[in-house]
């Protein structure tokens, strides 16, 4: 089930309310998942206070589709990437790609070295290059990503 714009809207104003930003949210097989940001880290309060806001607008609301279980995270160390500035974000970082190139599909890790901008939207990015090696560099196109996560340092 895709969430609706006034349903995300909602839970950003709810996010950005404890100081927080909305990375994701979804709803799959009854679970509604709601993913928090935030610069120094996303805290039990964050989740917490942000859990209970949504369950009470989405109590007063009409919304779905009867029972679901509703969870608020923090990204997690191997976080993935949902948005274009995360990447921005997270240059210079380890990062695994699943991506589809033009020969099938393909899974690499390496440095998130540079994010390429959009020729169409001047505050956008269409493509990223991750160094595989040092002389293995790939260019990859945002809309060939299928998932995109950071590599946890040790």
């Amino acid at each position: 089930m895709i969430l609706d714009e006034q349903l995300m809207s909602e839970f950003e104003t709810i996010a950005v309310s404890v100081g927080c930003e909305l990375a994701d949210a979804s709803f799959q097989g009854g679970l509604l998942k709601i993913v928090l940001d935030h610069p120094e880290g996303v805290t039990i309060t964050h989740c917490q206070t942000v859990s209970k806001q949504v369950s009470a607008q989405l109590d007063v609301s009409d919304w779905g589709p009867g029972k679901y279980t509703l969870e608020v995270t923090s990204p997690g160390l191997d976080r993935e990437m949902y948005r274009p500035h995360d990447y921005e974000r997270f240059t210079g970082s380890q990062l695994r790609v699943t991506w589809h190139p033009p020969e099938g599909k393909r899974t690499d890790v390496g440095m998130l070295s540079r994010c390429v901008p959009s020729t169409e939207n001047p505050d956008g990015i269409e493509a990223i290059e991750v160094e595989i090696g040092p002389e293995d560099t790939r260019h990859i196109p945002l809309q060939s990503i299928e998932v995109a996560r950071l590599v946890p340092e040790l």
